[in-house]
């Protein structure tokens, strides 16, 4: 386990555990109180290491919304959706009725099912794209759409990440290193769609 946290902080370019800064209050970043019990979320609530998930702060309420995550570090790590009733303390997503995730298997599950299998995996430096208009998810890797819809989502859903066994994931809300699909645009918080 202090390997994970050496390397998550050393990509920090830091060597010691510090309190971080909290963001401000209206900014989009990881949920410290929606975490699972072994996970560790650093660089100003960005990059989760550790073992479990962790639920973004706001969830996906504008009818197209989009998101980037960065593998950092290569591992087990699952990237997604979900509700605020999945399970956090599991390093696979979609193991619950609550959580819709691609896998670093290249699987997308849902309630332990596989939906899609993809084809060409996902590795250490890759983006994974994710958009989301309340009636289909879709995935991207490095900007290219991976072209398998998960379909019949319901409820409030945030982004989720999860990691084990070394893995580390940056969690990108702006300044994207692929164009979103057209139309689609980043995670807003409730009170800005007034």
């Amino acid at each position: 386990m202090f390997t994970c946290f050496s390397n998550c902080f050393d990509k920090l370019g830091i060597i010691k555990i510090e309190n971080e800064p909290q963001n401000e209050e209206n900014s989009i970043a990881l949920d410290i109180n929606y975490a699972g019990q072994e996970v560790v979320i650093v660089k100003n609530r960005s990059r989760i290491c550790g073992r479990g998930g962790v639920l973004g702060n706001a969830p996906l309420v504008q009818s197209k919304s989009y998101f980037e995550v960065k593998i950092q570090q290569d591992g087990i790590w699952g990237i997604g959706i979900a509700t605020k009733l999945t399970n956090l303390n599991t390093a696979v997503g979609g193991t619950d009725n609550e959580s819709w995730a691609l896998n670093s298997d290249g699987v997308i599950r849902h309630n332990k099912q596989e939906l899609h299998k993809i084809q060409s995996k996902a590795q250490e430096g890759d983006i994974i794209g994710v958009s989301y208009n309340h009636v289909e998810l879709n995935f991207y890797l490095n900007g290219k759409s991976l072209e398998v819809p998960v379909m019949g989502i319901k409820g409030a859903t945030y982004p989720v990440l999860y990691v084990d066994d070394g893995a580390i994931l940056d969690f990108i809300v702006d300044n994207f290193l692929f164009s979103p699909p057209i139309g689609f645009e980043n995670i807003m918080l409730e009170q800005s769609l007034l």
